[in-house]
């Protein structure tokens, strides 16, 4: 049978997309290659979201074709939200590609990779919203964690951003659904269960003519093996006393927000079509630190957005530093062709982005210092990620540190631990963004 190999960039949304891909392909007795080497076909997943994911995207792709001249890679298949939005750009112009597979022709991924790899160049673009939102997955993230996608596509509109056009309006995963895969991932060895959607806090509010999110994570708690569950992608206008209020009763739902909010200047806001105000989003904060004393809320901003004056980025610097964030990312604007925002008249100059961002994150950086700082002495449950055997340590994370995004605790310990076990840690030291610690129970 055919030898296959996958490259999945961007979001951990798309991830899910990939693994679901790859169990297709299992589950048709396709191998699963670890190495591009000899494979019949490598599928690259894009995402095409900013500029600099579309570059790493291209480059991906330029590097197959490279490989495939030599004879190493035989066909190459582009998928993902690159392929959706400049699918006959890619097929027009890169004939080293074998096919172009829009995001609702996944489903059917294992048919046309057969296609492909028997000489047939495909360009399958069904409607977005084709896309399965079920289905068995091979994970690819370690056995102790993973996502579960709880959503696809997004009904806000904001201008700077092509995810609507690229996946089409919000679409909620059945409950019952969500609630099985969950108890499938529990039962393949995962604790931690992190849920994801384009905004994960509106859940429910197609299907149903509500939001469900509080009700979901109550069903989610009941379920052994899972043992922390982790917030991502929720937006300020969402945030409701009754989520706020499910996170402080279940001890399982991790007190963790990941809060991307963009601006803090109203002008800005008003352009970005953001919904809530400046005030609004000190209130939203305020009220999340009240019912979670022990919150730990992340956020991303963009800067140099059009209109975005020295004026403008003060109030945004303002904010930052007043609010005092624990994860902070910043991100200069991106225009996008189809978006409002690339319209717009206004634009701010690169470099102007480039100085806005670093002061952004030197603020941030001064702001976490100190939060770290006053970590150390205290104790924290750490879930077992790695062992570093140069330094005699384990690598882990606690409740305020999502995967692959934000930092890590190195300890020392006379246990051994695997990785997925939990250990008590108490903080020593800081090195950065990073806690070193000790195990109090070894």
């Amino acid at each position: 049978m055919y030898k296959i190999g996958m490259i999945s960039l961007g979001c951990p949304k798309n991830q899910v997309d990939a693994e679901r891909m790859l169990a297709q392909l299992d589950k048709n007795e396709y191998v699963i290659a670890d190495s591009y080497d000899g494979v019949d076909a490598v599928i690259i997943n894009t995402c095409g979201f900013i500029d600099a994911a579309k570059q790493e995207a291209i480059e991906n792709i330029l590097e197959m074709a490279e490989l495939k001249k030599e004879g190493i890679v035989k066909k190459i298949i582009v998928t993902g939200c690159l392929a959706e939005r400049y699918k006959e750009e890619i097929f027009n112009e890169m004939p080293e590609v074998d096919a172009v597979i829009g995001i609702g022709a996944e489903g059917k991924i294992a048919d046309l990779v057969k296609a492909v790899v028997e000489g047939d160049r495909k360009y399958e673009m069904p409607c977005n919203e084709e896309l399965p939102l079920v289905g068995e997955r091979l994970l690819t993230t370690p056995e102790h964690w993973s996502y579960l996608k709880i959503a696809d596509g997004c009904s806000n509109r904001c201008t700077y951003c092509a995810i609507p056009s690229i996946r089409g309006n919000y679409r909620s995963v059945e409950f019952e659904i969500l609630v099985e895969e969950a108890k499938a991932l529990a039962h393949a060895g995962t604790k931690e269960l992190i849920l994801i959607a384009q905004d994960t806090t509106n859940y429910g509010a197609d299907l149903y003519g509500k939001i469900r999110l509080p009700e979901l994570l109550d069903a989610l708690c009941e379920i052994d093996g899972i043992e922390w569950i982790r917030l991502l992608y929720c937006y300020p206008d969402k945030i409701t006393e009754e989520l706020l209020e499910t996170m402080a009763r279940q001890p399982k739902v991790l007190h963790y927000i990941d809060l991307p909010l963009q601006h803090a200047d109203d002008k800005i806001l008003k352009a970005m079509n953001r919904r809530g105000d400046g005030a609004f989003l000190r209130e939203t904060v305020r009220r999340i630190r009240e019912t979670l004393p022990d919150a730990v809320i992340r956020t991303t901003f963009i800067v140099g957005f059009p209109g975005e004056g020295e004026e403008e980025f003060e109030n945004l610097a303002v904010f930052v530093n007043e609010t005092e964030f624990d994860r902070l990312g910043c991100f200069e604007f991106s225009p996008q062709e189809g978006t409002p925002a690339f319209e717009m008249d206004n634009q701010v100059d690169d470099d102007v982005k480039l100085r806005r961002g670093e002061i952004i994150m030197q603020d941030q950086l001064e702001i976490v210092t100190l939060k770290n700082q006053e970590k150390i002495g205290r104790t924290y449950r750490v879930l077992v990620e790695d062992y570093d055997g140069y330094s005699d340590s384990y690598k882990g994370r606690t409740y305020m540190d999502a995967p692959e995004i934000d930092g890590n605790i190195l300890f020392a310990t006379n246990k051994n631990y695997e990785v997925g076990d939990f250990a008590e840690v108490e903080v020593i030291g800081v090195n950065d963004y990073d806690l070193i610690g000790r195990d109090i129970n070894g």
